[in-house]
């Protein structure tokens, strides 16, 4: 087993230089793009009951870019469990995982979240007469992206292999 910082290091050695200047502190032009794109994101968030990871998608756009450092999710009606949204009330990290269909490509993006009800906000994202709940606001810490080709597993998974 593994059990020390220096044992998986030894292992796996120093991230080379392309997996380190793909990741940014704000949305790039090209993360923007991708985010735009995506009709669908898995929210992860940590709380006192463990881990957490939902699913939420839109017809179209689901996740939208305040600026570079903020984007925001609006929070349509679900099944009311409200997991996701009380561990960001009890503790702001939160990462973003996007997915586009077809792309073999998904951008990810760490940083701290806060829950919106303000009114104006609300009715920024209203569809068809109903407003959300409520709208994760975020702050940006890293964007990443990641080619899923790479990944021999999801190749095969997907039936690329």
């Amino acid at each position: 087993m593994i059990e020390t910082i220096e044992q998986l290091e030894a292992l796996y050695g120093t991230p080379k230089a392309p997996s380190l200047v793909k990741v940014a502190n704000y949305v790039t032009a090209e993360y923007g793009a991708f985010i735009k794109a995506s009709p669908f994101v898995a929210l992860a968030t940590v709380g006192h009951e463990g881990l957490d990871c939902t699913p939420r998608g839109d017809n179209g756009q689901v996740v939208f870019i305040e600026d570079d450092k903020t984007l925001s999710l609006p929070d349509w009606r679900g099944n009311d469990r409200l997991d996701t949204l009380r561990n960001i009330v009890r503790d702001p990290r939160v990462s973003l995982m996007f997915l586009v269909p077809g792309s073999n490509t998904v951008v990810r993006v760490n940083g701290t979240g806060r829950i919106s009800a303000t009114p104006e906000l609300l009715q920024r994202f209203a569809k068809s007469g109903k407003a959300p709940r409520t709208v994760l606001l975020m702050q940006t810490k890293g964007c990443t992206l990641h080619n899923m080709l790479r990944n021999y597993g999801m190749a095969c998974y997907t039936g690329l292999v």
